[in-house]
């Protein structure tokens, strides 16, 4: 019988269409990727395709970033998926705002493959 691989999904959500794409070319060779262009699309996505860790760009039209993931927080469908906020603008102030939000974790932008290999692995291993 042939193994198969099955890989853990990956939810991107940014209102930059070329920060998506950017996003899904480095992680799309690892997971499954798919996209939301603001917070109110990424709780749908969510809760109907339960992803293994979302990547969440913290401003944004319609939902922002730290409403989406406190809502994310909040539903017990939800509830489990690790969160990782990611932002231009790496202030004290915007980290302290994540967690509370109930982020697990932050990369700030520009980032490299790298770190968003590293972030990923960090918190689906404490998930």
């Amino acid at each position: 019988m042939e193994q198969v691989n099955i890989k853990k999904k990956v939810l991107i959500v940014d209102d930059e269409p070329n920060v998506r794409r950017l996003s899904r070319t480095i992680l799309s060779k690892k997971f499954e990727v798919v996209e939301a262009q603001d917070g109110r699309q990424a709780l749908e996505i969510a809760s109907t395709q339960q992803p293994d860790v979302i990547l969440m760009d913290m401003m944004m039209p319609n939902m922002d970033g730290l409403t989406a993931c406190y809502a994310i927080r909040n539903d017990p469908i939800t509830k489990s998926i690790p969160v990782i906020m990611v932002t231009a603008i790496g202030f004290e102030l915007n980290i302290k705002l994540s967690q509370q939000m109930g982020a697990n974790a932050y990369v700030t932008k520009p980032f490299t493959p790298q770190d968003l290999f590293d972030k990923i692995n960090q918190v689906m291993v404490g998930a």
